[in-house]
């Protein structure tokens, strides 16, 4: 008779010892989920609302290149991106961008994406946007840009605010412009003594629009104080300055969203 109290006695150990081996799994995979939370990176990108390209009677907008890339990139890295231009709504595509001569992987894919250009048909409104709200924002290009984001505030208000909470801030080809009037905290230009690249004068001339856009990027970053590089026309070349991370053209969007990525490491 003495054996059954023994076997009560084994069985409550053996209780007691499951049920923190089960609390320890769950704290496990608490942690875990905790984890794979920290670790989704918000990125808010920025296109232009802007449609036409000057007194040309042409179309332009943002180049798709340049967002489809570093979308991509991103994307299949499990980032979760928002999309958001100053009117909100379609963001226009320029149409040079969608030649098959501008034709990239990137942008094929795009053409093939249907929840993606449901999100360009749809953006958000930048005024509505909190940097709180994102780990990066990123800027594609396209000569959009030079019309409205150069001089939208909610843009430069934004970017300053992603720049003194230290969170990446990346721009491609022409969307470099839109820092034109963006402050650091003393008052002086953010690129002020910062190396940056941005679409060159030389390929500003080679596409026959530097008499036609409202400003030279190369020029506008130099008189801001900017350490101005760039290299060959048309080559890939990226250029990073602690958080601020700029792409010369199409060719270099890849570049910006592999250094946007591994920052955000």
């Amino acid at each position: 008779m003495k054996i059954l109290p023994s076997i009560v006695v084994i069985l409550s150990l053996f209780t007691a010892i499951s049920c923190k081996e089960n609390k320890a799994s769950e704290t496990v995979s608490g942690g875990q989920k905790e984890l794979k939370k920290e670790e989704t990176m918000n990125v808010l990108f920025v296109l232009t609302s802007h449609d036409k390209l000057g007194d040309t009677g042409k179309k332009t907008g943002f180049w798709v290149e340049e967002f489809a890339s570093p979308y991509y990139t991103l994307l299949d890295k499990g980032a979760h991106i928002t999309i958001a231009t100053p009117k909100g709504g379609a963001a226009p595509i320029d149409p040079s961008s969608d030649s098959p001569d501008a034709a990239t992987n990137a942008t094929e894919r795009f053409n093939n994406d249907d929840e993606a250009k449901a999100k360009i048909a749809n953006t958000k409104v930048l005024a509505d946007m909190n940097p709180d709200d994102f780990d990066a924002v990123f800027y594609p290009g396209g000569h959009g840009p030079l019309w409205d984001l150069t001089n939208d505030a909610h843009s430069v208000k934004l970017i300053e605010q992603f720049d003194r909470q230290n969170k990446p801030i990346a721009f491609v080809c022409h969307a470099p412009a839109v820092l034109k009037d963006v402050k650091n905290e003393d008052g002086t230009a953010l690129v002020k003594g910062k190396k940056v690249t941005g679409f060159s004068n030389l390929e500003e001339a080679a596409v026959g629009l530097t008499e036609v856009v409202p400003l030279l990027l190369e020029d506008m970053l130099i008189e801001n104080g900017a350490f101005y590089s760039n290299a060959d026309k048309w080559a890939p070349y990226a250029v990073q300055d602690g958080n601020l991370i700029t792409g010369q053209n199409p060719a270099s969007s890849e570049l910006v969203a592999e250094k946007l990525l591994e920052t955000l490491k």
